[in-house]
């Protein structure tokens, strides 16, 4: 088996972008495509096949590919994203995993964003936010627990979606910004609290033993380093000005060889 990592070129319009909890700045569009193109390097340096889509240019936040589904072993799910104006990414993120997996699709009125979907081995929690309603969540329930997946609901408060608040580290591990979600929610887990002072730190992407982590966050980075945590870090500032993280910007699965 292999990891293939599924992502999408910068958009021209990357800067017309959907924003909720940061605000607009202008968007180096150039500078934000070499970090993106660096962000994919690090995913090769690290095992990946990487499958790069090529840009929508009328859809500004296409490159936050993770939103668009949940991908398991056995079969994937394609999202509705709760922001209408991104509901057509979806479409042909679809029709890539479909030679890859069976698709299952979440429909109306139910909502949900891969950014609010952490997996961690068969457990799958799921942020109730602006983004992802409890109708969404059902039917992914639904489509889940036949395979042995547990889903469990967690609200979140002051951030976009439930992976800007906690990520998984390793299987037993997890980095949480506290104020954004409750710890109790992952009591079973050792929990990594960030900085204090770098509340939007909590965003890291695991590939298999490895993690992606944002080059700006020095002391929660100290922290990861500390708990002997391998770590691959990247420039991405330019789509943290378009609300993004270094989860947001691919979709991970096995493949066969």
């Amino acid at each position: 088996m292999s990891q293939l990592a599924l992502v999408r070129d910068i958009s021209p319009s990357l800067g017309d972008c959907e924003l909720s909890f940061v605000d607009r700045s202008a968007i180096d569009v150039d500078l934000a495509r070499s970090q993106h193109h660096a962000y994919a390097r690090a995913l090769e340096s690290l095992g990946c096949r990487v499958l790069l889509l090529p840009a929508q240019p009328d859809m500004p936040d296409a490159v936050f590919v993770e939103d668009t589904a949940l991908v398991l072993d056995e079969f994937a799910v394609c999202t509705r994203p709760g922001a209408e104006s991104r509901r057509r990414e979806v479409a042909s993120v679809a029709e890539v995993l479909g030679g890859f997996r069976r698709l299952e699709f979440i429909s109306a009125p139910g909502t949900l964003e891969g950014g609010d979907i952490l997996r961690i081995g068969r457990r799958i929690y799921v942020g109730l936010s602006a983004r992802s309603n409890p109708e969404g969540i059902r039917q992914l329930e639904q489509f889940v627990r036949p395979h042995g997946y547990q889903v469990e609901a967690v609200p979140i408060r002051g951030c976009l979606h439930l992976k800007s608040a906690v990520t998984g580290v390793d299987a037993e591990t997890v980095l949480l910004q506290r104020d954004w979600v409750d710890p109790a929610a992952f009591k079973s887990f050792r929990q990594i609290a960030i900085d204090e002072r770098e509340p939007h730190a909590a965003n890291a992407l695991r590939v298999d033993a490895g993690l992606v982590y944002p080059d700006c966050f020095p002391r929660t980075l100290e922290r990861l380093r500390r708990s002997d945590v391998a770590v691959t870090t990247v420039d991405v500032s330019e789509l943290q000005k378009a609300e993004g993280a270094v989860t947001c910007c691919s979709l991970l699965l096995q493949e066969s060889r």
